[in-house]
């Protein structure tokens, strides 16, 4: 019992920045969206309840998450790109089954190939090898994307403490990371390996939250400054980023930064 409630805590605080709004792979934050605004379609059911939890996950960023994102960024760049190019080349274990399950098989062997070479020469990842011999990041792919391609509806969508924005789909896509879908957590959590601890889980998890926040102190701020309704924005800009990615769209939408270091380091 003590093994699951904290692997419930450290999960739910590791998600906070990923699910918060929901990681782009193009580039930082562009107000600039032409299409259809998905919130319009997709119900938003308990809406007063919903804004009340979206308040409490703001405060707790602005005390928590985001001063630990700011001290991130003293580090030195060499190991703030190794920990990104680590923590990518880890996603390829959740990546590259639902690349195969969306029929997606091109993406699935260069991610494959991808992973296999990082892992090795690239020394857990920690340096994108594979890059140089012309296998490029491809978009990251999660279960709740193949649901969406399978033709499953968003439902309701609703905002979870800590968690932040998600739909029905995106629940229940979730899950199946902890049912036997996400090899990492398999070999960490799930079976009692020798080489590797459930503490392995957990600080990779938060580790991924804490960088993803710290590429993106100016984009939030952005957001946060320029929306008039800020509640709004975040549910708008979450469901175009989860349309999009379903779509396999190249259609600029609001999303955020998730690029390694060298690309967009600040300093």
């Amino acid at each position: 019992m003590k093994k699951i409630l904290t692997f419930l805590i450290i999960a739910l605080i590791s998600q906070v920045v990923t699910l918060n709004l929901y990681a782009g792979s193009n580039g930082v934050l562009e107000i600039n969206s032409k299409g259809k605004d998905q919130s319009a379609e997709t119900k938003d059911c308990f809406e007063t309840v919903n804004r009340g939890i979206f308040a409490f996950n703001q405060g707790l960023d602005k005390i928590f998450f985001k001063p630990i994102a700011k001290g991130y960024r003293y580090l030195p760049k060499p190991i703030r790109s190794g920990t990104s190019n680590a923590l990518n080349n880890l996603s390829n274990v959740v990546t590259i089954p639902n690349n195969i399950l969306q029929g997606q098989f091109k993406d699935a062997g260069i991610n494959t190939l991808r992973f296999s070479i990082n892992t090795t020469l690239g020394i857990a990842g920690i340096f994108d090898v594979a890059s140089y011999y012309g296998l490029n990041k491809l978009d990251k792919e999660d279960y709740g994307q193949t649901l969406g391609t399978w033709g499953v509806k968003e439902g309701c969508y609703f905002v979870l403490p800590v968690l932040g924005p998600t739909t029905v789909r995106d629940t229940l896509g979730s899950f199946a990371n902890f049912g036997g879908g996400d090899a990492w957590f398999n070999v960490t959590i799930a079976n009692d390996t020798k080489y590797l601890e459930n503490s392995d889980y957990y600080y990779s998890r938060l580790t991924a939250g804490v960088d993803f926040r710290a590429k993106n102190l100016e984009a939030f701020e952005s957001l946060e400054n320029n929306s008039i309704d800020l509640y709004a924005s975040v549910r708008s800009l979450y469901l175009q980023d989860r349309k999009r990615k379903i779509l396999n769209s190249n259609e600029t939408t609001e999303t955020m930064n998730d690029d390694d270091w060298e690309e967009i380091d600040t300093q």
